[in-house]
C-alpha cells in the first residue's frame, strides 16, 4: 500500500557550523532567497529558513563538514542567462552547465560545498 504522498512541504540542506555565516550569506545575497522567521523553539539550532514559491528551503547546521557529493536542489529561474550573470557577478563560480531533458541549467556550490542547480524550462 503506498503512503499517499501528495507533495513536498520543504527541503533541507545542512552546512557545517564553521561555515554557517558564509553559507547563509550565499543564500541571502548571492541567490537572493527570501528569508522567513524560524519558530522560536528552533532558532537556537542555527541555520535559516527561506520561502521559494510555495515551498520552504531550510538550512540546518551540522557540527562537522562532509565530503562533496552530487546531492543538490534545483532552483528554477525565468532567465538562465541573467541568473548565471547575476550569480557570477556576486562571486559564485559556475562548476558545470548544459541542458538535460529540456532543462537549461548550471551548477554552483555554496561555501559548505552543497551543490546547487539553477535551471530554466
Amino acid at each position: 500500500m503506498p503512503l499517499g504522498i501528495t507533495g513536498i512541504d520543504h527541503i533541507q540542506l545542512t552546512v557545517p557550523k564553521a561555515l554557517e555565516a558564509q553559507s547563509l550569506d550565499f543564500y541571502r545575497n548571492v541567490l537572493g532567497l527570501a528569508e522567513i522567521p524560524k519558530p522560536d523553539e528552533l532558532r537556537a539550532r542555527g541555520g535559516a529558513w527561506f520561502q521559494v514559491g510555495v515551498l520552504q528551503f531550510h538550512i540546518g547546521v551540522d557540527p562537522e563538514p562532509w565530503p562533496k557529493s552530487k546531492r543538490h536542489v534545483c532552483f528554477l529561474v525565468p532567465d538562465i542567462r541573467a541568473a548565471r550573470a547575476a550569480a557570477v557577478a556576486k562571486g559564485a563560480t559556475v562548476e558545470e552547465e548544459g541542458e538535460a531533458e529540456g532543462l537549461k541549467r548550471f551548477f554552483l556550490r555554496d561555501p559548505a560545498g552543497n551543490r546547487i542547480e539553477i535551471g530554466q524550462r
